[in-house]
């Protein structure tokens, strides 16, 4: 223990069992230790300890590290709190007295809050990495689909034609505000509450921009009650974490609907799908419905730290040992589905006909033919009026749009001539497109030049 000079009695071993922390943030050793090595160092820096301590405390803290990472030193929680007492006692076996000065102006909460600091850094750079790496892929599908065409949809309807690579672009934005998100994430989080003490600093000539500097923080936090309280970072990484996994979850969605013998589009390979135990012919998109499940468990972490943080006075309070868990959770779901989301974009599929043949002639072509009337002058709610007399001629012949005759059309409004006809040809539908942020192939390889530009500097 850390603590008891004042008490009389050991902790009640179930309180202990209850209490400890050890099982979650044993995933923060290397920076616990790492934050102690910059400690003792400051510490001689200022004369409070001597440079041979420091260097016993160097080489203990160091040795503890090497029999962690062999499997050689792993103590339990039925032995220690956290994993910050079970260093201090290791580190007592090994060098004896002087360890008991490498907590000098130090507390557990800014020790703790230091070393989830410097772990969540590292996890946002490995996301970020993650991130770039699916929209690389996506690109790179995209580049291959300019042309191909897939029917866009509203409530789950058919809209207008869009192609394969124009879906996934939109994917790629998506993710790059995620990506935007953690980097703002990673800005607030490089500041260094050590030397905060318990919650308002120390008499003691700690040199707490020494410790930021050399933890690779950007600053030391202004304030030392808010250092050791502040779990507004964890909140926003779990916040950027819920919105990320949001965007997989639609996307899952849409592998999932797109795999269905309905859809026919892509195949996903069999590497990343799984069968049925009672039925032989089936290929289950298990990956992607995990992807969307998962959200489920993202989105319940921020709100149990949320909930956590609403009701807790200034400063530290013993609720706060609850914030690691959902994000440590969060960081390894997240990250998992990245990369099983890029190994699907990568490896899927698509039936490259498949919505060509299907939208040929069909009603999705509505609204460039209203457009082709708005250029002959009509006014465009006049011009939707006359396309929906148009389509429900065609209802009523039992006709596709590309199956109406000039004379046909003429009879629903005089203006039409043989121009118009060209707004049913699925093939050109795409080229017709003008705007930019459109999926005219052109302004779409453009886009993908933007990406692969953009990309290639991260």
């Amino acid at each position: 223990m850390l603590w008891g000079g004042r008490f009389d009695e050991k902790l009640n071993s179930l309180a202990l069992e209850f209490s400890s922390s050890y099982d979650v943030d044993k995933t923060i050793v290397i920076e616990d230790l790492m934050v102690s090595k910059v400690h003792a160092a400051m510490l001689a820096k200022v004369g409070l300890i001597s440079p041979d301590e420091a260097n016993q405390i160097k080489s203990g803290l160091e040795q503890i590290e090497s029999e962690w990472n062999s499997g050689a030193w792993h103590p339990g929680s039925s032995e220690f709190e956290d994993i910050h007492s079970a260093v201090e006692a290791r580190l007592y076996e090994i060098i004896g007295k002087p360890a008991g000065k490498l907590h000098t102006g130090r507390s557990r909460n800014d020790q703790v809050i230091t070393g989830f600091r410097l772990w969540t850094k590292k996890a946002i750079t490995s996301l970020l990495d993650a991130v770039r790496e699916l929209q690389k892929t996506m690109v790179s599908v995209a580049d291959n689909h300019t042309e191909t065409i897939i029917s866009g949809y509203t409530h789950v309807q058919r809209a207008q034609p869009v192609s394969l690579a124009f879906h996934l672009l939109a994917y790629v934005e998506m993710l790059n505000r995620d990506a935007k998100r953690l980097e703002f994430v990673l800005s607030e989080t490089d500041k260094s509450p050590l030397g905060s003490g318990a919650l308002a600093g120390s008499t003691l000539p700690l040199d707490r921009q020494y410790t930021s500097d050399n933890l690779g923080f950007s600053e030391p936090c202004r304030n030392a009650l808010d250092a050791v309280s502040d779990r507004d970072f964890a909140l926003d990484f779990l916040n950027a974490v819920s919105v990320g996994m949001m965007h997989l979850s639609r996307l899952s969605e849409e592998l999932v609907l797109w795999s269905t013998s309905e859809w026919s589009f892509i195949k996903l390979a069999d590497s990343l799908t799984t069968g049925s135990s009672l039925m032989p012919q089936k290929k289950n998109p298990d990956m992607a419905e995990l992807i969307r499940g998962k959200m489920g468990r993202i989105s319940g972490n921020y709100i149990a730290l949320l909930t956590i943080m609403k009701g807790l006075p200034l400063s530290y309070n013993r609720d706060l040992q609850e914030d690691k868990e959902p994000s440590f959770d969060s960081f390894k779901t997240y990250f998992e589905c990245l990369h099983l989301m890029t190994m699907m974009i990568a490896s899927m599929k698509p039936d490259t006909n498949k919505f060509e043949n299907e939208l040929k002639g069909d009603f999705s072509l509505a609204t460039d033919l209203a457009d082709w009337l708005v250029l002959k002058g009509i006014p465009f709610r006049e011009a939707h009026s006359i396309v929906g007399h148009v389509v429900k001629l065609a209802e009523d012949s039992g006709k596709k749009f590309d199956q109406l005759t000039l004379e046909e059309i003429k009879t629903v409004n005089s203006i039409f001539d043989e121009s118009a006809l060209e707004c049913f040809n699925i093939k050109t539908a795409l080229w017709r497109k003008k705007t930019f942020g459109s999926p005219n192939p052109e302004i779409v390889k453009e886009e993908i030049s933007y990406w692969n530009s953009l990309l290639s500097q991260k």
